[in-house]
């Protein structure tokens, strides 16, 4: 693309936290040195920032640089909702006047939804609407995570970027152990490609030696005793797995878990079979089965409940609100009363 025609807005969206920074990254670099870089970005947050921390920092000039890199997280929470429409009409009004000097990124998070496809952003929402109209001057990057099915190839595309190789059956192991958790799964690449000294491919002993084994099993087993009312069991294992990960990781994987059952919920009330679940979710057999035998535990009023609730600590673990772990024994308690 010629250099008058980069585009200014850049829209990530999407649940793959890895792919979105990635992303990131690549705009970062084109910076140059990392001192000037950094001297040329800066950064916001959706939920403290408003249509003035906006404007001052997307209309910035950059300092001895081609561009200024504008990262914005949950970029439209200002801006969305009803009875917003002036500051609607004004944020769009500030990208159409955004110079070429100026690269913004918004990240539009999947967090809230719990159904993939980011289905709150179609053609008719105000945002989607202005980007297919603005031609080159923005750019959708859509950053879903991998299925599981697919996470053999998303490995192997790992290890060459990041200068290494893995023969395929250790790459199907690996994704077998790390589930579709991306920023997981780059970890262990590095540090399986430190252990060869980007020497020779990766096998699968150096994956059995270095990687534990993914702990969906685990988490299978907390939703099963949430579902059976077995408050002593289910806190049991969530404490055993707060010893073995950090929190966030934690409850990454429980959030997904109870997303997956409420997309099944929705296709079992349609009629819908442990295949349908299996295809339209696109999920590894066994687990498939294990979401057809959970989904019949809950209501889908009671999964979106505990999804919400879910979110709730999330929010309240990163603002300080109360610490995770606390707030997970709190919900487990009340789920299992």
């Amino acid at each position: 693309m010629p250099e008058e025609m980069k585009p200014i807005v850049y829209i990530l969206r999407g649940d793959d936290q890895e792919a979105i920074k990635s992303h990131f990254k690549s705009l970062y670099s084109k910076l140059g040195e990392p001192d000037m870089a950094e001297m040329n970005t800066s950064r916001l947050e959706g939920k403290f920032a408003d249509l003035n921390d906006f404007r001052s920092a997307a209309l910035s000039l950059p300092f001895l640089a081609e561009r200024r890199l504008v990262l914005v997280e949950d970029a439209l929470r200002p801006f969305d909702g009803r009875g917003n429409q002036d500051l609607q009409t004004q944020f769009l009004s500030l990208l159409d006047s955004l110079p070429q000097s100026t690269a913004l990124v918004l990240i539009l998070p999947d967090s809230m939804h719990y159904r993939r496809g980011w289905e709150k952003y179609h053609d008719k929402h105000w945002f989607i609407r202005w980007v297919n109209q603005a031609g080159e001057r923005a750019l959708i990057v859509d950053c879903p995570l991998p299925s599981e099915r697919d996470m053999p190839g998303w490995v192997r595309k790992k290890f060459t970027e990041l200068g290494g190789t893995i023969n395929p059956r250790a790459a199907a192991t690996l994704a077998d152990f790390i589930g579709n958790n991306t920023q997981r799964g780059t970890q262990e690449i590095i540090k399986l490609l430190t252990y060869v000294n980007y020497e020779r491919p990766v096998d699968e002993d150096d994956v059995l030696l270095l990687t534990t084994r993914d702990y969906q099993t685990n988490v299978f087993t907390l939703v099963d005793a949430i579902g059976n009312r077995q408050g002593e069991q289910a806190l049991d294992m969530a404490h055993l797995l707060l010893d073995e990960m950090e929190f966030s990781y934690l409850l990454g994987m429980i959030i997904r878990q109870f997303r997956l059952l409420i997309q099944a919920r929705e296709i079992v009330d349609a009629g819908g079979s442990e295949n349908d679940i299996r295809s339209h979710l696109n999920l590894h057999p066994f687990v498939a089965q294990k979401i057809s035998n959970q989904v019949k535990k809950f209501s889908f009023s009671s999964l979106k409940s505990i999804y919400q609730q879910l979110l709730a600590i999330d929010l309240g673990e990163k603002t300080g609100d109360m610490p995770g772990d606390l707030a997970l024994d709190v919900f487990i308690a009340k789920l299992s009363a």
